[in-house]
């Protein structure tokens, strides 16, 4: 997968959370974990960006770090979405897949991009 093509799935991603925030059932709830959602979920697309014009590998390991930690909250708050109920499970799970293969994805880049670090060392 090339970088574009990452990119594109990220923002993707992220205008998939907006749809899904403002289907939230406007309860106490729904606006708490609609807040966490939206920032947690459009943050992966930012940081990859950011990572992709980093200043050293260690620069890019530790921004990619940050969209695979904002991705993995992302994924918790999805899963307390289908647990409680707010919204259908069919229509979450596909959603919920797609962030299993973007952590995958930016997990594995992250290996990667240590690995070669540690053979030029």
């Amino acid at each position: 997968m090339t970088s574009d093509e990452l990119i594109e799935r990220l923002i993707n991603f992220a205008a998939r959370v907006g749809t899904v925030v403002d289907a939230l059932p406007d309860t106490r709830m729904g606006r708490h974990i609609g807040g966490q959602l939206v920032r947690s979920g459009t943050s992966p697309a930012p940081n990859y960006e950011e990572a992709c014009a980093a200043e050293s590998r260690a620069d890019f390991v530790h921004k990619l770090s940050i969209g695979l930690k904002e991705s993995r909250e992302s994924r918790c708050w999805i899963r307390l979405i289908i647990k409680t109920e707010m919204l259908p499970e069919r229509r979450m799970g596909e959603l919920l897949d797609e962030f299993n293969q973007l952590c995958n994805i930016i997990a594995q880049s992250i290996v990667t991009t240590k690995t070669r670090k540690e053979k030029k060392a």
